[in-house]
């Protein structure tokens, strides 16, 4: 059982349903996309869930947890292209934990990002969901469907930081790549993703929304870090998005290889395996 094979059941039960009233893009990419007639925006929309004992424990400073819950949403909206505008964050908790609580939303905030509602409960163990919202212009966001052969391949930073900080246990904070999201869309990108399940496992899924292959030739590695962290680690949160061979490189960022024709997604010649994080295949 893995996470790819669980959503194409959903998909298929929810025949029909997954786009109308307003819905132009729902599941398979990294937001939601609502369209409102005559709108000049869009509004996009994302939740991410954190639980106590797989994304986070007792151990870390719980404004980091908090921190890290708000970014992975808000990275969403980054490779979307799109600006985010609020927050929803929901929170379950046992009653001892006032304490936690209280600075995980101390990280939350830190984002300064609008704080719009949630809601509380009560339970046994630790469990967060936080919902983005954002806006983009119509019909402008970046799509995972939208990489075409030839593009080059790029990354916005080196690869492997939270990897190498969970084997070391360490602790890394990421920057959602907001503005570096907002310049690609203006730059005439038109594809992207942010790296939340690892490099291989990333790839492989926009190559599948796109129907298009890969080859890879670099990788940026994080200092300290393995190529094993770069390819197959999860939660950089960098952007990986695809740039047509007629448009300039944007500054500071790594070009790993090229889109393809067929389905393969190949490093220096040899079949790359999407090893990278499935909460259901580990489990």
């Amino acid at each position: 059982m893995t996470e790819t094979g669980i959503l194409s059941k959903i998909t298929a039960r929810a025949k029909g349903l997954i786009t109308g009233n307003g819905i132009v893009t729902g599941i398979g990419d990294d937001c939601a996309i609502f369209r409102q007639p005559g709108a000049k925006h869009d509004l996009v929309f994302t939740t991410d869930m954190m639980h106590e004992g797989v994304h986070f424990t007792w151990d870390e400073p719980a404004a980091n947890a908090g921190w890290r819950a708000l970014a992975r949403s808000i990275s969403d909206c980054a490779a979307m292209g799109a600006r985010p505008l609020f927050c929803l964050v929901s929170v379950s908790f046992p009653a001892n934990a006032a304490a936690w609580l209280d600075d995980f939303y101390k990280g939350i905030v830190k984002h300064k990002l609008v704080l719009a509602g949630g809601d509380l409960s009560a339970t046994p163990y630790i469990s967060c969901d936080v919902m983005v919202c954002g806006e983009v212009p119509r019909g402008k966001a970046l799509l995972r469907s939208a990489a075409k052969p030839g593009d080059r391949i790029c990354v916005s930073g080196p690869l492997g930081r939270a990897a190498l900080a969970l084997d070391t246990r360490g602790s890394y904070l990421p920057k959602p790549r907001v503005e570096l999201g907002i310049a690609l869309r203006e730059a005439g990108v038109k594809c992207a993703m942010d790296l939340s399940d690892g490099l291989s496992m990333d790839l492989a899924r926009l190559c599948q929304a796109s129907g298009v292959g890969a080859e890879l030739h670099d990788v940026p590695v994080a200092k300290g870090a393995g190529l094993h962290h770069a390819l197959h680690g999860g939660e950089d949160y960098e952007l990986l998005f695809t740039v047509p061979p007629k448009l300039a490189l944007p500054n500071r960022v790594h070009e790993i290889g090229i889109v393809t024709r067929g389905s393969h997604v190949l490093y220096h010649g040899q079949l790359l395996e999407p090893l990278g994080w499935d909460h259901f295949r580990r489990s």
